[in-house]
């Protein structure tokens, strides 16, 4: 059975050893699939510590999808932290979809931060807006003003759960890009779609972050970093399978 939040896993005196980190993305769970990843996550409990899960978790947002995932979820052994995507709130219901999810043991990390064996573990789904001098600003009509907040809010949200830490190790996970370089491969058109440079901004006024992992961008690369340095993976299934020839990124933190 997977732990739940308040179980021993999530709160773990620290430790100087390292976590093994397993993260995935863009598991676009539909209605029609039967124990889809049942088999990847009693796989991915003998090799890693913990499972991070960063968003589109399923297709449309829908409350069977869900319990699809819901039921897999079962079969992991290791703590499970993890934000929603932009698909899990086509519906309209991402508080059901995450309450289920929940429910089965991932601790949704959308501005609620929390430690696991000594690391610290920060996420939001984050939005979209751009990268560098392209980035969309608050002037104009009163449309784009509420766009680009909704992009502030989902900083605020990374922001104040990036302070609630006190570990000396920090892992964020969000679902849209913070770099513009883990996009790379998408179609230069929609990069401002795939995520925005304030998460990155955000990410580089904390010390300690180790490692960022995201998703979304299909066709994106897995690898790029922050100004300061800050390793960014994108874990999107498809460019796990088709950069690394592998279901899941394992990382050292």
């Amino acid at each position: 059975m997977s732990q739940s939040p308040d179980a021993p896993g999530f709160a773990s005196p620290p430790g100087t050893g390292k976590l093994r980190l397993a993260a995935i993305g863009d598991l676009h769970v539909v209605e029609s699939h039967r124990h889809p990843y049942r088999e990847l996550f009693q796989r991915i409990s003998q090799e890693a510590d913990v499972l991070a899960l960063c968003g589109d978790l399923t297709n449309f947002g829908k409350t069977p999808e869900a319990e699809i995932l819901a039921e897999d979820l079962q079969a992991c052994e290791i703590p499970v932290v993890g934000v929603l995507g932009n698909h899990d709130y086509e519906c309209g219901q991402p508080d059901e979809v995450a309450r289920i999810l929940h429910q089965a043991g991932m601790r949704c990390l959308e501005g609620e931060p929390i430690e696991v064996q000594g690391v610290g573990f920060a996420g939001a789904k984050g939005f979209i807006g751009g990268f560098g001098r392209y980035m969309l600003s608050a002037f104009g009509e009163p449309e784009i003003k509420t766009f680009v907040q909704a992009s502030i809010d989902e900083n605020l949200k990374l922001e104040s759960s990036l302070r609630m830490l006190k570990t000396d190790r920090t892992v964020v996970v969000l679902h849209y890009s913070p770099v513009e370089e883990t996009v790379q491969g998408e179609p230069h058109e929609i990069f401002p779609f795939l995520g925005s440079a304030r998460l990155g901004e955000t990410i580089d006024r904390f010390d300690g972050v180790r490692c960022v992992v995201h998703g979304h961008a299909h066709r994106g690369a897995h690898e790029g970093r922050t100004p300061r340095g800050v390793p960014v993976y994108n874990v999107a299934r498809p460019v796990l399978n088709r950069d690394l020839g592998v279901e899941f990124a394992l990382i050292e933190v």
